[in-house]
């Protein structure tokens, strides 16, 4: 399928498809030819040098976009235009208090996300550190963090490179976790509520039908879920 037309040469490149597409799966998915891994410049996504591996944090900062593990358990970008109706829909109108209280969120979920809320952006060594996940301590961060991003309460707000006593940069970058609402402020809480979430859902769908019109409604609704 070839309904994306388009190639990412630079981070400018990158930034101007989120704009323009509102989501943008970072690898290869269900739905194919929906991701940055398929519109890449192939050398680019193989070589060593600045490439979509390292300007994740500079696409974010500079776009203002959400990103995190939002489809599949797989990372994707959303636009800051898309994201409140995104998050409204997954979090289907609830914000987190509520949902606990709820009993749609486990006690491990909320023990994550009030150590994100509380002392967010964090990196995800310190937050590991703070919440004692380790190997003689709690469990589960990875599929807590994960699902925490799925229903849209936390967002990776950065990458971070650590740096040798010669003050230069190795390794990956460290991801940094914050919820939308420390990201955003106060224009996200106006805005990720102003809708019902099945008018939000209806808005997405919609949306990617259009972007993507060659994938069976099927496919877009199995992916939106």
């Amino acid at each position: 399928m070839h309904q994306l037309d388009f190639t990412i040469h630079t981070m400018q490149d990158l930034i101007g498809a989120v704009e323009r597409f509102g989501f943008l799966p970072y690898f290869i998915n269900s739905i194919p030819g929906f991701s940055i891994e398929e519109h890449a410049d192939p050398p680019l996504w193989t070589s060593e040098g600045p490439g979509p591996w390292e300007w994740k944090g500079p696409v974010i900062r500079q776009s203002g976009c959400a990103y995190g593990k939002f489809f599949e358990n797989k990372a994707a970008y959303i636009s800051r235009e898309w994201f409140p109706d995104f998050a409204n829909y997954r979090r289907d109108g609830y914000d987190f208090d509520a949902r606990f209280e709820d009993e749609l969120a486990s006690y491990q979920e909320k023990y994550l996300y009030d150590l994100i809320d509380a002392n967010g952006p964090i990196l995800s060594k310190e937050l590991k550190k703070r919440g004692d996940y380790g190997k003689n301590g709690r469990k589960g961060f990875d599929t807590q963090i994960v699902r925490l991003q799925r229903e849209t309460y936390v967002v990776i707000s950065d990458f971070v490179y650590m740096k040798d006593k010669h003050g230069e940069t190795y390794g990956w970058g460290v991801a940094e976790y914050a919820t939308p609402e420390q990201l955003w402020g106060d224009d996200f809480r106006r805005t990720v509520y102003t809708r019902k979430p099945e008018e939000s859902y209806r808005r997405i769908y919609r949306h990617l039908q259009q972007i993507l019109p060659d994938v069976p409604d099927q496919n877009i609704r199995s992916f939106l879920h």
